[in-house]
């Protein structure tokens, strides 16, 4: 392929693009976003001091973010990390893996052949006409949400109460973790998945220098892999329901499968699912809370919450990007690509694409047609689309039956990270259809927007009880997850090396003296 220069975006703008604190601003990102899709769609982002981190292509539009998405021969997941990394973060994986980018294998690890051989064997789960056989636990779970948000007295932080609990509950649920071990798994998911915002964070790691935070992932691997071999061993013994049984009796070309991979779809599924139907239930919550006529109407109309559901999830766009390898020499909007070259799919841009989402920072329910890219797309659409619209629904119905009015109590937040985002704080003020209306009106002092906002089956189902043993334990919540499965929302999947990237780019902008 003949060289021409490079379109290299400036030191500042780049710094901005793999920055946390970016993501947690949100307009200022997105009014970046709407600036490169139109001078420079696809640009080289080179860091300033050489090796901090690998350079690679950013992609903003749509069409572009789409297309790479279906060409899974010409743009791989391998053999570069799928999340973007900081040189450190991919050196440890390597060290800790023998050699591989990528410290846990999994879906979104593997290309083609052996990604749909290792896909087929949990794709079935996940499919509309099973989830069909769970959807009464799911109900039971969302109902004990929201009798946790209404012990509250009229006021909650949403997404402590209900956003980020639920879905960790369902998942674990479907996975077949017996409850009394939830605990372990989510603190076992902190240290894995911590990230970079020191208000999610809870396991001190942000006091940590990054060689020290790197042992400790790889410590919380480790735990995770002796977890699932005894579980493993249970499964084969007395095969159950769950997905746990799948995967422990799982066969790969008339073999079992190694302890490798085997441990890694277990990994990905513990931790999968809840930080990006959080983001998502959440996002939906503020627009509504926004907006108290369209409330009423979906109150009245329950033929409008798919719309509010698909819209919540473009709205929000919790899994920000995924990284792939160029194949081969090939271009992307025009622009040569050589062959190894690491490219970001930035879905929190293509999102927000005028040519395909008129006014995209509108939370619009009744926006049609709605083909966002929040999901991914190609052979790594999401496994897991069908469970988040699910619950989703689920959760909302029951929220729509039980609350008349909602409205702002305060400011929300957005978490820090360049990966898997979303709202950590949504303080909310509601009324029961029973509560007198006088007690929400003479309190309608909240601010309206917030900073960086634009407008299995499991045995034991007590989750309210679970969610009080887990307050009383302070076990904190981790939404900054490297998200595990497949791109979009509901179940991903992807390398610790996000931690390690994302914690060492934080001692890296201290140091060049930038926060």
């Amino acid at each position: 392929m003949a060289t021409q220069e490079k379109p290299r975006l400036d030191p500042a703008t780049a710094r901005q693009v793999i920055d946390p604190s970016s993501y947690a601003e949100w307009d200022g990102l997105l009014d970046t976003f709407d600036r490169l899709r139109t001078e420079t769609p696809v640009a080289w982002v080179e860091p300033e001091d050489g090796g901090v981190h690998p350079p690679f292509w950013l992609v903003t539009r749509y069409d572009d973010v789409m297309r790479m998405s279906k060409d899974n021969a010409t743009f791989l997941n391998n053999p570069h990390t799928v999340v973007f990394s900081l040189t450190e973060g991919i050196e440890f994986a390597k060290a800790f893996s023998g050699g591989s980018e990528h410290m846990v294998a999994s879906l979104v690890t593997f290309d083609a052949p052996i990604h749909m051989k290792y896909r087929k064997l949990t794709q079935e789960w996940f499919m509309p006409k099973n989830l069909r056989t769970v959807e009464d636990e799911i109900r039971a779970i969302a109902h004990a949400a929201v009798d946790r948000l209404l012990a509250g007295g009229g006021e909650a932080d949403f997404v402590k109460t209900v956003a980020a609990p639920y879905p960790l509950h369902v998942v674990m649920q479907i996975l077949g973790v017996p409850e009394e071990d939830e605990p372990r798994m989510l603190m076992l998911t902190q240290q894995m998945f911590g990230g970079s915002d020191e208000d999610l964070n809870q396991s001190g790691m942000k006091d940590l220098p990054p060689e020290a935070i790197t042992q400790l992932v790889a410590g919380a691997v480790k735990d995770f892999e002796a977890y699932f071999a005894k579980l493993t061993a249970e499964r084969r013994a007395s095969p159950t329901a769950d997905v746990a049984s799948t995967i422990a009796n799982a066969v790969i070309d008339g073999e079992p499968l190694n302890d490798r991979d085997m441990m890694g779809y277990y990994i990905i599924l513990a931790a999968a699912g809840h930080d990006t139907t959080s983001a998502s239930t959440a996002g939906a919550m503020l627009a509504l809370a926004r907006d108290p006529e369209q409330w009423a109407r979906v109150r009245a109309d329950r033929s409008l919450l798919p719309g509010i559901v698909e819209e919540a999830i473009r709205w929000t766009t919790p899994v920000q990007h995924f990284m792939r390898t160029a194949a081969e020499d090939t271009e992307v909007g025009g622009q040569p690509i050589a062959k190894g070259d690491w490219l970001m799919m930035n879905y929190v841009a293509a999102n927000h694409d005028p040519a395909h989402f008129e006014n995209p920072r509108r939370f619009d329910a009744a926006r049609s047609p709605n083909r966002h890219l929040a999901f991914g797309a190609g052979a790594h659409q999401c496994l897991g689309l069908h469970l988040a619209r699910l619950e989703m629904r689920i959760l909302f119905e029951t929220l729509l039956d039980r609350i008349e009015t909602v409205e702002l109590a305060g400011e929300p937040a957005r978490s820090r990270s360049t990966f898997v985002g979303g709202l950590k704080t949504l303080p909310l003020r509601f009324t029961r259809p029973d509560s007198p209306r006088s007690c929400s009106a003479s309190r309608r002092d909240g601010p309206r927007h917030g900073p960086g906002v634009t407008q299995s089956r499991g045995k034991n189902l007590s989750v309210y009880a679970r969610s009080r043993q887990l307050a009383q334990n302070g076990v904190g919540l981790c939404r900054n997850a490297v998200s595990l499965c497949e791109p979009g929302v509901g179940l991903h999947v992807q390398t610790v090396g996000l931690l390690t990237a994302d914690v060492s780019l934080r001692h890296a902008v201290k140091r060049r003296g930038c926060g």
